[in-house]
């Protein structure tokens, strides 16, 4: 059996919890304080989702551990075979786990009126899964408090870049619950790597807190039941549309993609390079690298650079910058209409890897 140290609250344990199923891995999940101790023991630090291999090893963050697993567990993989679906999978992943992120924060956080009493019993299973329920809440409250006031300046939400947010929000899903009109997934009967990187900010904060749970609910029915399907994967492992087909109801949200996301991830890379050229000696990379503004709308802000963002957005960089002529002159015309053209042609300045449960400049590429 395997071991998924995870909780329901917890957003990226969305993400490995529905791989998990989907591929039928057997696994257990639980949460103590004493798996708490042996994450920080094997990982260097306190966090989750962290899964354990029959061996004892500890692997921690999302896509390392859906890439570790596809090795033991290659059928049915979550990577389309095909060029152009897998671009997008790539993508949408990228999207789902770094972009989406902010509407996560935002709708838990923000709406404490709604969401708190429910969020506080929670995190308070989380923190002392053994305390009697009435206590809970209380123990949560300094994590709560740390939550709530950190995500704000580290993702650049403000009072004029927060309405932005929530138009582009409600955006996503109105043009997401379109698409599964006619498809059960992204590409087809059959979960991509970019259903995995949607599910995270989509299951746990959207479609279980109070608040925005009755939004999606009402503006988006179909996405709030793909994230109960994906949670809870139906029998057969599905397929991916043939010959390569990417359906034309995604293309809004690509295009969404591109012109907001896009300028952040693009603007990172240059200011990893900058960072590693002014901190030679440094073995890892800290969490942040300091700020840059960025554009969310029409509202300007400043937020705080992630290099992990860039290792993200790496893996759909190295796929289309390695595709075949004649693979790239199907893709590039769709890639120019929606928008996303250049900045796949950018070159990565300096490669990460992570390594060891740690980010580091690759020691090749």
């Amino acid at each position: 059996m395997y071991q998924h140290l995870a909780h329901g609250i917890s957003l990226y344990s969305g993400k490995t919890r529905a791989y998990l199923r989907y591929k039928k891995i057997p696994f257990v999940e639980r949460l103590s304080s004493a798996d708490y101790a042996n994450i920080e023991q094997h990982v260097g630090r306190k966090i989750i989702p962290v899964v354990v291999t029959p061996e004892g090893e500890y692997i921690q963050d999302t896509t390392v551990i859906i890439d570790r697993l596809e090795q033991r567990f290659p059928t049915p993989s979550v990577y389309p075979d095909r060029p152009w679906q897998k671009l997008v999978a790539l993508l949408l992943e990228v999207y789902g786990d770094e972009w989406l992120l902010l509407a996560a924060m935002h709708y838990r956080w923000h709406f404490k009126r709604q969401n708190l009493w429910f969020v506080l019993n929670q995190f308070g299973d989380v923190i002392k899964p053994r305390w009697p329920g009435w206590a809970k809440p209380l123990v949560a409250i300094p994590a709560a408090l740390y939550f709530g006031r950190m995500y704000r300046p580290l993702m650049g939400l403000t009072a004029q870049t927060e309405p932005e947010l929530e138009k582009a929000t409600e955006t996503f899903l109105r043009d997401f619950d379109r698409h599964l009109q006619d498809h059960d997934f992204l590409l087809g009967s059959r979960p991509s790597i970019g259903d995995f990187g949607l599910v995270a900010p989509l299951h746990a904060h959207m479609a279980q807190d109070p608040y925005p749970k009755q939004w999606l609910q009402d503006i988006a029915p179909r996405v709030f039941d793909w994230t109960r399907r994906m949670q809870n994967p139906p029998g057969e492992a599905g397929h991916f549309l043939p010959d390569d087909a990417v359906p034309e109801t995604l293309y809004p949200i690509l295009g969404h993609m591109f012109r907001q996301q896009f300028p952040m991830l693009s603007a990172t890379l240059k200011k990893v390079a900058e960072w590693v050229a002014e901190h030679p000696d440094a073995d890892h990379f800290p969490r942040t690298i300091g700020r840059h503004d960025f554009m969310l709308g029409s509202a300007q802000a400043s937020r705080a650079i992630l290099p992990y963002q860039q290792w993200m957005f790496q893996r759909p960089l190295r796929h289309y910058q390695g595709l075949a002529a004649g693979d790239k002159a199907r893709i590039d015309p769709i890639l120019k209409q929606l928008g996303g053209f250049d900045g796949l042609q950018q070159p990565i300045p300096v490669a990460l890897d992570y390594i060891n449960h740690r980010l580091t400049v690759a020691s090749f590429f």
